[in-house]
């Protein structure tokens, strides 16, 4: 063996060991200082300088750098922080070392996109990071109806999701429900139908349990909505029959507006408050809820979303 051949090897083996130290020496400030934020462990910012300093090391560096990413939005978000301010950095610096991890993109906008408390409320950083994603893998349909998907949900703006689901739709082996949605999408844009059928979509073609449980709160949660509307309206129709309030939900059986009382999705009944307003039980259970919970009421962060996609 030739003397630049072992120097080249002797680096080799040095950056391996130095860049696993530092692995375990991040691990270890979070378990130190579990109120750090980062600032002080992430010194190059720049997703360019990380990979010229990788030394060919990018996709370890980029499982590193991803991880780092998951660690510091779970560490804000259960502790309901009001800002995620390196997420964006970390996730570029993560698919710049390597553009072909398709979880970044999955996950990161799903961190980015969403308003506090579900996510970092970054849905423009959340559309230029799929966006990336798509230019590097342009046959990934999933990619395409992710970034329909923050189109749909969190920026409103229908006619770029339609664009989106579209461009997805002429990938190779698209899911077929791309140019379903990319048909509909002015007609039924906005309404809890439209969303539904995202969110049961979104369970059926990721095998990520965090995702998958994800998709079902989310569905619960719309349930949820068209459940308190309908009985809401049976309310006001009890009030204008009887002229009062119902004091619960037996008081609609008994008028005939309702066969049983109704369950909400964990098997709950639904309750009236004094006020006459429709509610769940155990709100916590149910963390997208916007409508059924008490008024006031502040959901905390969901800490396993993977539970709930069992």
């Amino acid at each position: 063996m030739n003397r630049s051949r072992t120097v080249t090897m002797t680096a080799g083996i040095l950056l391996v060991a130095c860049l696993a130290g530092s692995a375990a020496v991040l691990s270890r400030i979070d378990r130190l200082r579990t109120g750090a934020t980062l600032e002080d462990v992430l010194f190059v910012s720049s997703p360019k300088a990380v990979k010229r300093m990788s030394l060919g090391y990018d996709g370890l560096l980029a499982d590193i750098y991803w991880t780092r990413a998951v660690q510091y939005f779970g560490g804000r978000h259960e502790a309901r922080a009001s800002h995620y301010r390196l997420l964006a950095p970390l996730l570029a610096i993560t698919t710049t070392l390597d553009p072909h991890l398709d979880v970044a993109y999955e996950f990161g906008a799903n961190f980015l996109s969403p308003q506090p408390p579900n996510g970092a409320g970054m849905p423009d950083q959340a559309t230029q990071l799929v966006e990336y994603g798509i230019r590097n893998n342009p046959d990934n349909w999933k990619l395409y109806y992710e970034l329909g998907f923050i189109y749909y949900m969190d920026t409103k703006d229908y006619e770029r999701a339609a664009d989106a689901f579209l461009r997805g739709s002429k990938t190779p082996n698209a899911h077929p429900f791309l140019k379903v949605m990319a048909a509909q999408m002015a007609q039924h844009a906005g309404d809890t139908q439209m969303a539904r059928a995202l969110w049961t979509t979104t369970y059926q073609s990721s095998q990520e349990k965090q995702i998958r449980g994800n998709a079902v709160a989310h569905l619960r949660a719309l349930q949820i909505a068209d459940d308190v509307t309908a009985l809401q309206e049976l309310v006001g129709q009890y009030g204008q029959k009887t002229g009062q309030l119902p004091r619960s939900m037996a008081d609609l059986v008994a008028a005939n507006l309702l066969p049983a009382i109704p369950l909400d999705p964990s098997g709950r009944p639904y309750k009236l408050s004094p006020e006459g307003l429709v509610e769940v039980q155990v709100p916590d259970d149910f963390p997208f809820i916007e409508k059924g919970a008490p008024a006031g009421y502040k959901p905390p962060a969901p800490k396993n979303l993977e539970e709930l996609g069992k």
